[in-house]
């Protein structure tokens, strides 16, 4: 069994492409608390993949994502998280990949990576939940499904709060 403690730990994300990320982003910029809305909007697959295992997990990727063809996903719903509110994405294909991943990663993973994943872009978080509330009817009066172009995926070394961009696998096509 290997140790699940890290001392440089890895963050997973599904890389939204170029032209499907505007919207999300714009929301993030005008809801997400600005001090904390360092990245552009992501869905994260894995919160915490030891760094020490790093070329392990990059050929790993590098093997599932030249299997997996890009796809579009959709912005199905709103999601109230409490203190901030989320869009859920909806895609059997994003589902089927990071179960491939998992396996893959089994030894590794820690309770927030074992639970059941509900692929999701955060859009606000950190804030009171009135503040969310509020920002979740507003959404909910006009919001309609969005699509969500999958084409890679990103791997970043968190760095105790900041993020910082390690790698990219392309998919397949």
């Amino acid at each position: 069994m290997i140790d699940l403690k890290t001392r440089y730990p890895l963050i997973l994300t599904a890389q939204i492409a170029e032209h499907d990320i505007a919207p999300f982003n714009d929301l993030r910029q005008q809801h997400f608390p600005p001090e904390r809305n360092v990245l552009k909007a992501h869905i994260t697959m894995f919160h915490r993949l030891p760094g020490e295992y790093r070329d392990r997990i990059v050929r790993e990727l590098t093997r599932v994502g030249g299997e997996t063809p890009g796809f579009t996903a959709e912005a199905r719903r709103l999601r109230h998280l409490g203190a901030g509110v989320a869009l859920e994405i909806g895609s059997s294909e994003l589902e089927a990949m990071r179960a491939r991943l998992r396996v893959a990663f089994a030894p590794w993973l820690g309770p927030q990576d074992m639970q059941v994943w509900r692929p999701h872009i955060t859009i606000q978080n950190n804030v009171d939940r009135q503040t969310a509330d509020r920002l979740y009817r507003e959404l909910q009066a006009s919001y309609q499904p969005l699509p969500v172009r999958i084409t890679g995926l990103d791997l970043w070394d968190y760095l105790g709060g900041p993020w910082q961009h390690a790698a990219t696998v392309h998919l397949a096509g």
